[in-house]
């Protein structure tokens, strides 16, 4: 999908376990599980699905994230991060499954509207992929992974260089200093005559 461990850190801060802040984005808040307590077992054991991601096991995260979900159930991360294990080992259907109940329990989350539709882009399922970008972005219009992901999947899948250009230009807008995205930008404006 993306930077794996990036996205891992990120989900456990997302989690909130311990009652901080919620999930954010570059300009503010997106969900707050700031009310939900959670034992400290259950935190113990998703802390350590961390490491195992990390460390690319992904087996025994997941069956640790099964545990955890198993006891807890109110909360997206631990769906999130067994879907993208699920994923890493091959499973799509058990991935696809994770992003959707992560999506039941918050409808907005970034992180689960980008990994499915990620999963929907590289089954080729580029509609479905296209359709969840566009609503995610309505919803969180400055998470860059959704931003940079929609215009890879309107350039390199769906040949639409106006859509790639307008997420590009946005994108480095957001995020000047990424380099490969600003080559990307010159190499779509080349293309596209502009």
């Amino acid at each position: 999908m993306h930077t794996k461990l990036r996205v891992f850190f990120l989900l456990g801060l997302a989690l909130l376990f311990t009652a901080c802040a919620g999930t954010q984005t570059k300009t503010g808040k997106i969900s707050d599980y700031s009310s939900v307590k959670v034992s400290g077992s259950v935190n113990r054991d998703f802390e350590r699905s961390l490491e195992y991601l990390a460390e690319k096991r992904y087996e025994p995260a997941i069956e640790l994230l099964q545990s955890v979900v198993e006891r807890e159930q109110r909360l997206p991360a631990p769906y999130i991060n067994l879907g993208i294990a699920h994923y890493q080992v091959g499973s799509e259907k058990d991935a696809e499954t994770a992003f959707l109940k992560a999506l039941e329990l918050d409808t907005k989350h970034p992180v689960a509207t980008n990994e499915l539709a990620v999963l929907y882009r590289k089954q080729g399922r580029f509609a479905d992929a296209r359709k969840i970008y566009v609503n995610a972005l309505a919803e969180n219009p400055e998470y860059l992974p959704l931003i940079k992901n929609l215009g890879i999947l309107c350039d390199l899948y769906l040949q639409d260089l106006q859509c790639a250009l307008a997420q590009f230009q946005q994108y480095v807008q957001l995020e000047p200093e990424d380099q490969d995205v600003s080559i990307w930008l010159a190499d779509l404006k080349r293309r596209a005559g502009k």
